[in-house]
C-alpha cells in the first residue's frame, strides 16, 4: 500500500506543482514553496507531537551540523520552482538525472571507488541526453535551464552531502529529523526573502489569488509533498534501498507519461530522444546501485 502511496503522490505533486506554475502562472517560488515547507513543518511537528512519527529532540549541534544539507534544500526548492515553471515536466526530469553525475563526482573524489563500466555508461548516457535538450527543445527557454542548472546542481550536492555524513557517521539524525530541520529553516529564509525578491508585492497582484482553483492547487500541493515525504521515509524503512530506487524510478516515468496528456506541449522528435534515453541510463543507473 505504501508503495502505491509514495508512487502516486509523487506524481500527483509534479503534476499539481506544474499546474499552478505553469498554468496559473504563480511565479512566486519563495511564496509557493514557502508555504508547501511551512505546511509540512507544522504537519510534521503536530505528528511528532502525537506520536504518530518518531522524532527524537533535536540538540542544537545536530541542528548546525546539518544546516548545510538545509541550504541545499532551500536552493533545491527554490531553483526547481523556477524551472518548472517554464520547462515542461519531461524536459525538467530529464535535467533532473544530471543531478546524478554531480552526486557521482563528488563521491568519486572523496570516496575513491573503484569504477564501475555500467554506472559510467548510464552517467554518460544521462549527461549527453542533458547537454542534448536545450539544443533540441523547441520552446527553448535560458533562464528556465540555468534556474534547471542550479536545481540539479543542488540536488547533486545534498545528495552526496547525505552520503557523506552516513559515511562518516557526522550525524545521528534520523529522515524526519532532517526534513524537520529543512522545513524550519525553508520557512524562515523563504520568508525573509520573500520582499527582496518582489514575490511578496508581485503576488499581491496576482490574477487568480483569489480562484477556488488556485487555493486548492496551493493545499493540495502542500498536503501531497508532506504525505510524499511519510511514504519515502516508510518504504525506506519497509523495503531494501534497491527496491526504493526501483519505485522513485517508476514513479517519476509515471509523471513523464501522463504529463503530455494533462498540459500542452510542444515536443519534437529530437527532444522525445533525449528524455527517453535519459530515462534509460538512469534504469541503468538504479541497476548498477542494486545491492549484490
Amino acid at each position: 500500500m505504501w508503495v502505491w502511496c509514495q508512487g502516486g503522490a509523487s506524481t500527483a505533486v509534479s503534476v499539481i506543482s506544474c499546474f499552478v506554475l505553469s498554468v496559473l502562472k504563480f511565479t512566486y517560488p519563495t511564496l509557493f514553496q514557502g508555504w508547501q515547507t511551512f505546511i509540512g513543518a507544522v504537519l510534521l511537528l503536530l505528528f511528532g507531537k502525537l506520536g504518530w512519527v518518531e522524532m527524537s529532540r533535536i540538540t542544537r549541534s545536530a541542528a548546525l551540523s546539518w544546516l548545510p544539507a538545509s541550504l541545499l534544500f532551500v536552493g533545491n526548492i527554490y531553483a526547481g520552482s523556477r524551472a518548472l515553471s517554464r520547462i515542461d515536466i519531461p524536459f525538467f526530469f530529464t535535467l533532473q538525472n544530471s543531478s546524478h553525475v554531480v552526486s557521482y563526482v563528488i563521491l568519486k573524489v572523496v570516496q575513491r571507488e573503484k569504477t564501475q563500466w555500467l554506472k559510467l555508461i548510464s552517467i554518460c548516457l544521462m549527461m549527453l541526453s542533458a547537454v542534448n535538450l536545450p539544443l533540441n527543445d523547441p520552446q527553448f527557454d535560458y533562464g528556465g535551464y540555468l534556474w534547471a542548472v542550479g536545481h540539479l546542481f543542488c540536488v547533486g550536492k545534498s545528495g552526496a552531502y547525505r552520503v557523506f555524513q552516513v559515511h562518516y557517521k557526522s550525524s545521528n539524525l534520523s529522515d524526519i529529523e532532517q526534513q524537520c530541520i529543512n522545513y524550519v529553516f525553508s520557512v524562515l529564509l523563504l520568508a525573509v526573502a520573500a520582499h527582496p525578491t518582489g514575490d511578496l508585492m508581485g503576488a499581491l497582484e496576482f490574477p487568480s489569488l483569489q480562484s477556488h482553483t488556485f487555493h486548492c492547487g496551493c493545499c493540495a500541493s502542500a498536503l501531497l509533498g508532506f504525505l510524499l515525504l511519510l511514504a519515502t521515509v516508510r518504504l525506506k524503512s519497509g523495503l531494501s534501498l534497491e527496491h526504493f530506487r526501483v519505485w522513485m524510478f517508476l514513479s517519476k516515468v509515471t509523471a513523464v507519461c501522463l504529463s503530455p496528456f494533462l498540459f500542452f506541449m510542444d515536443i519534437n522528435a529530437p527532444s522525445l530522444i533525449c528524455v527517453v534515453i535519459s530515462h534509460v541510463g538512469e534504469a541503468l543507473f538504479v541497476y548498477s546501485e542494486r545491492e549484490l
